[in-house]
């Protein structure tokens, strides 16, 4: 198993974070706990799956967390890459 992280999976779950992200806490709020697991194309054309969720951050009513994952199979889900980000709740 390669230690260095695929370019590809990089690329594919910052692209699906920036995507997640882009949601409001007010839309998201009504959903939590949520998440979803997909099929995609990578942007060098490599087959892959993304996985999003939202979760409470902190506490129930809080800023939300959205978690993407990248990889390439169930069996490989371990070398995917992870990323996440803070959706706040507005003041």
């Amino acid at each position: 198993m390669s230690l260095t992280p695929d370019p590809e999976l990089e690329a594919a779950a910052a692209e699906e974070l920036t995507a997640a992200l882009g949601l409001t806490w007010r839309e998201l709020s009504r959903l939590i706990p949520w998440g979803d697991t997909f099929e995609g194309i990578g942007p060098g054309g490599g087959d892959l799956y993304l996985e999003r969720s939202y979760l409470w951050a902190v506490a129930p009513g809080g800023d939300i967390l959205c978690e993407v994952t990248a990889y390439r199979g169930a069996s490989r889900y371990d070398a995917g890459v992870k990323l996440s980000g803070l959706i706040r709740k507005p003041a």
